[in-house]
């Protein structure tokens, strides 16, 4: 795709998702207002320096403007995924999307064997854990609580804290966890 094009359409949609007019957007930027329809229709070929007036207004990062959007299907293969391994491989973190500032996301399949365990540090402030058990039981500690997961079960968590993982039962523990982070 043409990068006068891809600039066209993030900045144009970045502008919107963030309710800015055009005359908002310049004075948020610095960029002339026509300048900023011009290269919102795709017409000029902005530099580096307009970019980068354009990213700090918006207060989104440089690549944001110059990336691709990935509205197309992503099939991600299990067999190409590198696993992180803890707990002497009886925590096994397969990351499944990586986080994508765009989406302030990241989702993880996780395997626990009997026995795993992972003592998690605090993630970045707002940050929270949404986590489904599709397999097995799980014990999920925050601060000083502990919830017991089922089959089935799911649970939401500030993750700005100590948080746990534990597989105290005798199978396989198989679940979701997606991490989203406070924009």
């Amino acid at each position: 795709m043409d990068i006068n094009l891809t600039v066209a359409e993030n900045v144009k949609r970045i502008r919107e998702q963030k309710k800015m007019t055009l005359d908002a957007a310049a004075a948020a930027t610095g960029v002339s207002r026509s300048m900023l329809a011009q290269i919102e229709k795709g017409d000029v070929n902005p530099t580096i320096s307009v970019l980068w007036k354009i990213a700090n207004g918006f207060k989104v990062s440089f690549t944001s403007l110059v990336d691709q959007a990935r509205e197309q299907p992503v099939v991600v293969r299990g067999g190409d995924i590198h696993p992180v391994v803890e707990s002497d491989g009886r925590y096994v973190n397969y990351p499944t999307f990586l986080f994508d500032e765009r989406k302030s996301f990241e989702i993880y399949r996780i395997h626990i064997l009997k026995g795993g365990r992972l003592e998690a540090a605090p993630h970045l402030t707002g940050s929270e854990e949404y986590v489904t058990v599709f397999s097995g039981r799980a014990e999920i500690g925050v601060g000083e609580e502990r919830y017991t997961l089922e089959n089935g079960d799911s649970l939401r968590f500030p993750a700005d804290q100590p948080h746990s993982y534990h597989n105290p039962g005798e199978g396989d523990v198989w679940l979701s966890m997606l991490i989203w982070y406070e924009t």
